[in-house]
């Protein structure tokens, strides 16, 4: 893997300047054109299309939507027809006449069936499917958002792990011009062997940064495939989200309790448990359904015999008492509904927790943005003057180790919070609920999931899904 492809600029990162590094610290290219990089957007629309977590929950949706469509059947007749055909060899005496005779009896009959009223459990069965319907919208929401967020930090990640592994190896090449310097002085008496072994130290430790840079981005980049479905290629530079961060924390909580995937799930989930109640409590009501019968049999009795016939029947059942499981089952749906209201406070506290974190967090890297690139420009000219005096002999070679160690921290500090700063206002962004290809116009077509929803609410009959399967 080259991941020099994918870095900063060329030439010593030690020698690039604070707004350097702030302006595209991991993926300013240089060896591409801008036209052929991956942007965040795009490889935000390659999550969005192919990862299989969300496409899991799509298809849990489309599973969901068939509730209400074997809801609605309770409105529809029912049909069957009925066949019977025999042999039967019938002998005896019947006053005093021998019987012996060979019948083939066979009848042919047509059953409809239809529910007239059954105490509203049909429409409560509706009403909690359809709940169960916008429930799941609302969890498959929830999911695109978390994997969009997934991939922005997989993004993120590349791309400061490929800027803190090139940080890290030109301070390698620093270091080792560094132990070269110092041997030659020490070759003619200007410096003593601890300076050399100093140098040496710094070098053996600045390549154990090195490896595990390495390691981290590799990390980095299997994350990034798991999350985007392709390896990472020329990714530019990512850019912060803050057109859609509300104004203040107070607009932020408002707009989340208010459009929040979960806290929407979590009050489907309680009209649910409410029309399981009233489902509980139809089977206390009286049951009026209609039958109609029309049947041609052959040889029943009497061989070389038919006959038909046809009826109507009305049929009313009510139910006096059946044990009690009827009213226990009523007393547990309304403790059930009970404990989904609670859950819907819950989420919403853990939905108002959220957006508080994430507002701070996204304020704090904010902050650090601008006190590191001031830390990165002190360390420039702390390092400049330090070398300058050692030149002269006012300073140690472990001063300019310290000075130069100072100013690649400062700037992989940088690199981190530039990071934070993307990460956490698409972090805001998804805690309040708008993380998703509606509210960040991601360049992709938007699944509906609506459309399935009417494709098959409404069928009577078939067994092929509606994408031909």
């Amino acid at each position: 893997m080259d991941v020099k492809r994918r870095t900063l600029a060329t030439g010593s990162a030690l020698r690039l300047t604070a707004p350097a590094v702030a302006a595209g610290f991991a993926a300013a290219l240089t060896l591409a054109s801008p036209a052929l990089s991956e942007t965040l957007e795009s490889a935000l629309a390659k999550a969005y299309g192919g990862n299989p977590q969300l496409n899991a929950s799509r298809a849990l949706t489309r599973v969901r939507d068939e509730d209400v469509a074997i809801a609605v059947s309770g409105y529809r007749p029912t049909a069957a027809v009925n066949v019977q055909a025999g042999v039967t060899q019938q002998g005896g005496n019947l006053a005093g006449t021998n019987i012996d005779q060979l019948l083939k009896p066979a009848s042919a009959g047509l059953v409809v069936n239809q529910t007239l009223f059954n105490g509203f459990q049909t429409d409560n069965n509706t009403r909690r499917a359809e709940s169960g319907v916008y429930g799941q919208r609302e969890t498959l929401r929830f999911t695109e958002m978390s994997v969009l967020f997934s991939a922005v930090q997989a993004y993120m990640n590349v791309l400061s792990d490929t800027a803190t592994l090139e940080l890290r190896r030109n301070n390698v090449e620093v270091l080792e011009e560094q132990l070269r310097q110092t041997r030659d002085r020490f070759n003619v008496g200007e410096v003593t062997r601890t300076d050399v072994a100093q140098a040496e130290a710094r070098l053996a430790g600045a390549r154990a940064d090195v490896s595990a840079a390495e390691s981290a981005l590799r990390t980095s980049i299997g994350i990034y495939r798991q999350n985007v479905g392709v390896e990472p290629r020329q990714l530019a530079p990512g850019r912060p989200l803050d057109r859609y961060v509300p104004a203040n924390l107070d607009q932020a909580i408002s707009v989340g309790l208010r459009e929040h995937p979960q806290v929407l799930s979590a009050f489907h989930a309680v009209d649910a448990a409410e029309a399981q109640v009233k489902v509980f409590e139809g089977t206390l009501y009286p049951t009026l359904s209609v039958q109609g019968q029309v049947q041609q049999a052959y040889d029943q009795q009497i061989a070389n015999t038919s006959g038909y016939a046809a009826s109507i029947l009305g049929r009313l059942t009510i139910p006096l008492y059946q044990g009690g499981q009827e009213y226990a089952q009523i007393r547990q749906a309304k403790e059930t509904v009970g404990q989904r209201r609670i859950e819907a406070e819950q989420v919403r506290d853990q939905v108002r927790a959220q957006i508080v974190d994430f507002w701070g967090r996204l304020e704090a890297a904010k902050a650090r943005v601008i006190a590191s690139q001031a830390q990165v420009q002190a360390n420039e000219v702390a390092l400049n003057g330090v070398r300058e005096e050692a030149r002269v002999g006012q300073r140690t070679t472990l001063d300019v180790l310290n000075a130069q160690q100072e100013l690649l921290n400062a700037r992989v500090n940088l690199i981190t919070a530039q990071r934070d700063r993307v990460i956490f206002s698409y972090g805001v962004v998804q805690a309040i609920g708008r993380l998703t290809v509606r509210f960040t116009a991601v360049p992709v077509a938007a699944y509906s999931p609506k459309t399935h929803f009417d494709q098959v609410k409404d069928l009577w009959f078939g067994i092929r899904t509606p994408d031909g399967r």
